[in-house]
């Protein structure tokens, strides 16, 4: 592969993602949770089902603690996290998701249904399975993190 197919390529891969990231926020908001950003959304994965650490979380994201600790402060003002004591670490609090935090997960899980289902417009049913089968195996384990 030449080195500007190779750009092209990523180029057209990085846009469908970003598209996705849009579609999926878009129909976040549009179902009633205002004031959540992609981010968010990045940061609700990595707390699902378990919870986190602000450390595990900065980790997730590729940020540094301070900026997971602020994050994680906005979570909890809005409502979507909380800080409950660590099972296994006096010392540390573990970041769960409120009631709200996995309501703004469903949708967003629905939205991004919604998107997907759009592509079978362009691509048939098998090229799309063929597209999810690719794609997990050159990036089986992420990590999934925003494009800071």
């Amino acid at each position: 592969m030449q080195n500007s197919e190779a750009m092209a390529l990523s180029a057209a891969l990085l846009a469908a993602a970003g598209e996705l990231v849009q579609r999926i926020h878009e129909g976040v908001v549009a179902r009633g949770f205002e004031g959540v950003r992609p981010v968010h959304g990045f940061a609700f994965a990595r707390l699902a089902p378990d919870g986190a650490t602000v450390t595990e979380l900065a980790v997730h994201l590729g940020v540094t603690k301070q900026a997971g600790s602020q994050l994680v402060d906005e979570m909890v003002r809005k409502g979507y996290a909380e800080r409950r004591p660590h099972p296994a670490d006096a010392r540390a609090r573990l970041i769960v998701l409120t009631e709200r935090g996995w309501a703004c997960t469903r949708a967003a899980e629905e939205s991004a249904a919604e998107a997907v289902r759009g592509w079978s417009e362009v691509l048939e049913e098998g090229d799309l399975r063929v597209l999810w089968e690719r794609l997990a195996r050159i990036a089986p384990n992420g990590p999934v993190r925003p494009g800071w």
